[in-house]
């Protein structure tokens, strides 16, 4: 199916594209989640006609993105979890959870934008993480984790 994009998405396209994609995945995210429409003749002229106006958006969206990037840069986050005595925690820190300790901060992330390349963190200590709250902006934290005895 061709649809055309109305936000850039990583690996896929810019602002405006034509591109061809699975059924499937134009149907059941890009469709529903508002970044792309089906490429027909009507909304292609459609798009044309607000680009304007969706690139203004998609700047304004950049802009916060790397306002809330520059105070996220260098964050040291605290999180407190359950753990031996050995330093293995019982359970482990995911994504959900670093998101709800920056919300608790004032900074509104969704999960999605936590990224844990080797999973979820279970021991204790300092570990870095990579915060992406655009697709073109990602800043480094640091994630604490401190074991408290059962």
């Amino acid at each position: 199916m061709q649809v055309i994009l109305l936000e850039k998405v990583a690996n896929l396209g810019q602002l405006g594209e034509v591109v061809r994609v699975k059924d499937g995945y134009a149907r059941n995210f890009l469709i529903p989640q508002g970044v792309a429409r089906r490429a027909t003749k009507d909304a292609i002229a459609d798009f044309e006609a607000r680009r304007a106006e969706l690139e203004k958006l998609a700047a304004q969206k950049l802009a916060d993105a790397q306002a809330l990037g520059a105070q996220l840069n260098g964050l040291t986050v605290e999180i407190r979890q359950k753990a031996g005595v050995d330093g293995r925690l019982f359970g482990s820190v995911t994504n959900f959870d670093v998101a709800e300790a920056l919300a608790a901060k004032g900074m509104k992330l969704a999960k999605a934008q936590v990224r844990m390349p080797e999973g979820p963190l279970k021991m204790i200590g300092d570990h870095s993480l990579e915060v992406a709250p655009h697709t073109d902006v990602v800043v480094s934290i640091t994630v604490r984790v401190i074991g408290e005895t059962a």
